[in-house]
């Protein structure tokens, strides 16, 4: 199986901030031949996400503790229904409770992000926007927060600052204006980058298009702001992409459904998702 260094790099970085010199409490009280089989259930109704990281854990612990299989019952992005099992384990007891907190904090974690981006994406509806995630995300977790958003049904904005153009209020401030900042940004970035802006008002969505800005950032407009929004820039340029963003709730964006816009970008999806409750029982 394929790992990704920085998962390996990660899951090897929180097994030594949890495990240390050694589990001694397991190392004491469970004789090293003692084999066993357990299975991690949800102790609510959950969207899965983070197996790999359960699988990674169990693999390195294996190396010190003797050996245990992870094997994964659901994928990733499936509905768990309360006491469904996600995975399966047999083998070293000395290992699986060595490695059980590890592993449960991060598809716990994980999986809250799925949970969480799932009811917005309902939300939305089939006919709604694409609802997308932002850079708030937990420095060094970023790809595997990102997966859980897609997990749960929702799309990935910009992975980093190299990968796309968006002009933000303070890179306004600081070019002098929306025009000379798209004036840079066309002049700086290749033929295959699209140039965002984040506007606030009408009078700046109109700068924003005369500059040649091919994606709007419709920010923190209330709901009746972002109507006359949308329906300004598209008389303006049909072809316009529009993102809105601020204040995005499961319940605002089933609201303005009927607005036109193209993408809602939601930080929440990550840094407001609450950890869900799962579990680890053994047999016998």
């Amino acid at each position: 199986m394929f790992v990704d260094p920085r998962l390996r790099e990660l899951v090897s970085a929180a097994l030594d901030e949890d495990v240390g010199r050694g589990d001694v409490t397991t190392l004491s009280t469970v004789s090293a031949d003692r084999q066993i089989r357990g299975t991690i259930f949800a102790k609510e109704p959950i969207v899965l996400s983070g197996q790999a990281w359960a699988e990674e854990v169990f693999r390195q612990v294996s190396s010190d503790y003797g050996a245990a299989v992870y094997a994964p019952k659901v994928d990733d992005g499936a509905q768990v229904e309360k006491g469904g099992v996600i995975g399966e384990l047999h083998g070293s007891a000395q290992a699986i409770l060595t490695g059980e907190r590890c592993a449960l904090n991060g598809l716990m974690r994980l999986s809250g992000i799925a949970t969480n981006t799932r009811r917005h994406v309902d939300a939305a509806g089939a006919a709604g926007p694409k609802i997308v995630d932002t850079r708030k995300t937990t420095p060094l977790w970023r790809s595997l927060e990102k997966a859980a958003v897609r997990a749960g049904g929702g799309s990935n904005h910009r992975f980093g600052l190299d990968d796309g153009v968006l002009i933000k209020d303070n890179h306004i401030v600081a070019a002098g204006s929306i025009t000379e900042a798209v004036r840079r940004a066309k002049a700086h970035a290749h033929h295959l980058l699209r140039i965002e802006v984040e506007v606030e008002s009408i009078t700046q969505i109109d700068e924003a298009l005369a500059a040649g800005a091919q994606v709007l950032l419709l920010d923190n407009f209330d709901d009746a702001g972002l109507a006359r929004a949308v329906s300004h820039a598209r008389a303006q340029d049909p072809s316009v992409i529009l993102e809105a963003s601020g204040n995005m709730t499961p319940e605002r964006i089933a609201r303005i459904n009927h607005v036109a816009v193209d993408i809602v970008s939601v930080g929440g999806l990550i840094h407001q998702s609450r950890w869900v409750d799962l579990s680890l029982r053994f047999e016998g």
